[in-house]
């Protein structure tokens, strides 16, 4: 299983994310680092494990009232080996174009952010399905966006988040509501959990039932999460089977 620590940037600070309520979103205080400017975090992070991707929320992007451009061109600059995941709000094939461009970053398409399926059908005609991330983003049960859940999996790429706003930062655990149904159509496509995750045993269980990965924010930052919990799923579901035993 692979752990992905997120940051989520809102007017230049690193921002605690809670259950989507992004307007009330106020700077991250951390056990990591002495403020919540971004690379900093990055820094503390990585600190904590040798983490291969970062996934980076721009919420100004995302509400239309500016972006982080330069700051995720500084973590890219300054963490050349971490693959950098970018959820900005993008909403079609043009402007993921731009991103795919600047090889830096691998953008993630937010199912909030798409109008309907033929959106999300024009995008993955565009490029090939490794080039793309689609969030499949969940406000309680209700699957944002226009798109339905069936009718959708044809077009989806080789990776995809269910994103359960709600349980974000929150530590109410996984949505498995959300991630069993959409298991049941991905085939062999990758899924990542994210929202609610509270510890190593909650990746222990995720890695138990075919999820292939984890976004962690809170539980990072707040020392739930060790580096001996990441390490326990990272090398597979034996290596924690047996420390069981």
């Amino acid at each position: 299983m692979e752990v992905i620590p997120v940051i989520d940037l809102r007017h230049g600070a690193v921002v605690h994310a809670r259950a989507g309520r992004r307007e009330s979103y106020a700077p991250i205080v951390t056990t990591l680092c002495a403020d919540s400017r971004p690379l900093g975090i990055v820094h503390g992070l990585l600190g904590v494990y040798e983490f291969t991707t970062l996934y980076v929320a721009d919420l100004d992007a995302i509400a239309g009232e500016g972006d982080h451009a330069a700051e995720i061109a500084a973590i890219a600059r300054a963490f050349p080996e971490l693959a950098l995941w970018v959820d900005c709000g993008l909403r079609d094939a043009q402007a993921c174009r731009e991103w795919w461009g600047r090889d830096s970053a691998t953008p993630v398409i937010g199912t909030e952010a798409l109008a309907d399926t033929a959106a999300l059908q024009a995008l993955a005609a565009s490029r090939n399905e490794d080039s793309w991330v689609l969030s499949l983003d969940y406000r309680e049960r209700r699957l944002l966006g226009g798109l339905a859940l069936a009718d959708s999996a044809l077009h989806w790429p080789t990776r995809l988040i269910v994103m359960t706003l709600a349980r974000v930062g929150t530590g109410a655990g996984p949505g498995l509501e959300q991630i069993e149904p959409v298991r049941a159509l991905a085939g062999g496509r990758k899924i990542y959990a994210a929202g609610g995750v509270r510890g190593g045993a909650d990746l222990e269980m995720l890695a138990e039932r075919g999820v292939s990965g984890a976004l962690v924010a809170t539980a990072l930052h707040d020392g739930r999460l060790s580096r001996a919990g990441i390490a326990a799923v990272a090398s597979g579901p034996a290596s924690f089977r047996n420390r069981r035993s």
